[in-house]
């Protein structure tokens, strides 16, 4: 379905949520709001086939509609699990649809959880958030960081992409501009495009690119790395 959610004038604004109305138009809207969306997917797919052992667990935290699950269904072993973990119960729903309509042959588990709160994850050898972190709260994010990097096993990854701040404001202005200049050519309007920016203000709180690798590498991991960069989007991946 087509996202037409702030197509018209709301009488107040909310904060921005994952329900069953953005869950339905959500494919349309993650492809014509975020650049390279599907190019960075591929790319995530390359790199977690890299580090992805047999018989381990790939996990996604934040896996909304499984589009993550099914490019990466072509790469792997089968022996590899999937963990998808996710704060809305609808968006898993229409996740396991997309992977039964997918027809994925390998074990997958999915979770309702808050990756605000503390969750477990298992012999997993590749942890993914894919524009997941920057929907956790400031003060909680070492904390998920930590979490993950301690129960990922010896040699695993963990995977970023995030909408980012630029290092100094006279980018960061230029960054925005040129983002919101995508929008329009993927025909999103003016009004559209106010409205979900101020519905997103206090929910979606980015991280400068050089502060999150001063997270990632605060909390143990090496070989940190920026394997995508586009304005004000951008991809890592670090190892244990």
């Amino acid at each position: 379905m087509k996202d037409d959610i702030f197509k018209t004038k709301l009488e107040k604004s909310t904060d921005f949520t994952f329900d069953e109305k953005v869950t339905k138009v959500f494919d349309d809207m993650v492809v014509r709001s975020v650049p390279f969306y599907l190019e960075v997917q591929r790319m995530i797919a390359e790199l977690a086939n890299d580090y992805a052992k047999p018989h381990t667990n790939v996990c996604d935290l934040g896996c909304s509609t499984g589009t993550t699950f099914i490019t990466l269904d072509k790469m792997l072993d089968n022996s590899i699990g999937f963990v998808g973990i996710d704060n809305s119960g609808k968006m898993l729903d229409h996740c396991r649809k997309n992977l039964e309509s997918a027809d994925i042959n390998r074990k997958i588990e999915l979770i309702v959880a808050d990756l605000n709160q503390a969750f477990k994850i298992e012999n997993a050898s590749v942890v993914i958030l894919c524009l997941t972190l920057q929907f956790v709260r400031p003060p909680k994010r070492e904390k998920l960081l930590q979490t993950i990097y301690d129960q990922l096993n010896p040699g695993g990854a963990i995977i970023l992409f995030e909408k980012v701040l630029g290092e100094g404001q006279e980018f960061n202005r230029q960054f925005i501009k040129y983002y919101y200049s995508y929008k329009r050519r993927n025909h999103y309007d003016e009004m559209e495009i106010a409205q979900k920016r101020e519905a997103l203000e206090n929910v979606l709180i980015p991280y400068k690119l050089s502060e999150d690798i001063e997270v990632l590498e605060g909390v143990g991991f090496r070989n940190v790395e920026a394997f995508f960069k586009w304005y004000n989007f951008s991809g890592i991946v670090a190892l244990k």
